[in-house]
């Protein structure tokens, strides 16, 4: 019993000596079969003495034994810690980061150079009194087309080369198309409101074109409506005078000639004198002097009558403009396409 109870005694000396020399988890793994070990350890080995023993000593032994098991596993699962944490700081220190170097420059976005555009003519015109709505993208012929004074036989409708949805046309739905404008909120609005109404109205539009440097078959509008009693065209050309002078500069000339739209009457398209070279004639306004920037005119009767009011109690006035071409015209940008190709070299000029 003696002679066990020493080599006990010596074994966790040994064993607890050898643990301390341990760095790593592999060096680990090999001092616990060594000593632990079922088949080869060295206290199971020892164990195997003890049925040898006489009976009234295998007690005392075996609760030796179990105590020094529990010593080698508490010893063991301590150093795993050590090493594990070691490890960690080694870790840490290799990936450690110098506060005191400059910090690397965050790359910001910007606003697409279309969108500032719609911006900022969005904030003129709700400085005067408007307020901007938005609409469906997808849209009934009726909306589109006819309620805006443009029957299906009528020759206008070969201005828009429209895109038409293929879907199940149950009886009594008319047509889906994707708008070829944003008037069809003309027609949303005042069934919707009485007057008076003020309203802009910004979003895409949609069209078959042929893509090329003015041409886009998705490109963005921005459509104007106001009704009252008492609007005149006086109040047209005044609105407009003033958000052309807030947006290309208080010493431009503005200039109305007539032009067709099935929706308004009388018609006009709106021109500025061109900024690049003071009305002389340039690149920019094909040397005419005179850069034109939108369509506008008096709300046709017919479109009045349609929504339910009298035309004569109320009038009004409505317009058009591209923002793309507003913004091409305003940064010098030669192709409507350079808005949608994504290209960071461009963008990032705005």
């Amino acid at each position: 019993m003696t002679s066990i109870k020493e080599q006990l005694i010596s074994l966790e000396k040994h064993a607890m000596s050898d643990l301390k020399q341990i760095e790593t988890e592999q060096g680990l793994d090999e001092w616990r079969i060594n000593y632990q070990g079922r088949r080869n350890g060295q206290l199971p080995k020892l164990l195997e003495e003890l049925p040898k023993l006489p009976i009234e000593d295998r007690r005392e032994v075996g609760i030796a034994a179990n105590k020094l098991r529990d010593t080698l596993e508490i010893g063991y699962n301590e150093r795993l810690q050590e090493i594990k944490n070691s490890e960690l700081q080694e870790k840490l220190l290799e990936e450690t980061i110098d506060v005191s170097l400059p910090g690397r420059k965050q790359t910001l976005g910007k606003l697409h150079p279309t969108t500032q555009t719609i911006r900022e003519i969005s904030s003129i015109f709700v400085n005067l009194g408007y307020q901007i709505v938005d609409g469906p993208e997808v849209e009934s012929d009726y909306y589109n087309f006819e309620a805006l004074n443009i029957p299906p036989d009528h020759p206008a409708r070969d201005q828009w080369d429209t895109l038409w949805l293929d879907y199940n046309n149950e009886e009594g739905i008319r047509p889906l198309l994707l708008r070829t404008h944003t008037s069809p909120m003309q027609i949303r609005t005042m069934e919707n409101q009485e007057p008076p109404i003020r309203v802009i109205v910004p979003g895409r539009c949609y069209r078959h074109e042929a893509t090329d440097t003015t041409h886009e078959s998705m490109f963005f509008q921005i459509e104007g409506l106001a009704v009252d009693k008492g609007i005149t065209f006086a109040d047209l050309k005044g609105t407009l005078y003033t958000f052309a002078r807030k947006l290309f500069g208080a010493e431009r000339k503005i200039r109305f000639r007539c032009d067709f739209f099935p929706f308004v009457e009388p018609g006009v398209d709106m021109s500025i004198d061109c900024f690049s070279c003071d009305g002389i004639g340039c690149r920019v306004c094909s040397n005419t002097g005179w850069i034109e920037i939108m369509g506008a005119g008096m709300v046709h009767p017919d479109v009045l009558k349609r929504v339910g009011y009298d035309p004569d109690v109320y009038t009004g006035f409505a317009f058009g403009m591209g923002p793309e071409r507003i913004s091409m015209l305003k940064h010098g940008i030669d192709d409507i396409r350079h808005f949608y190709t994504n290209d960071l070299r461009f963008l990032e000029q705005f």
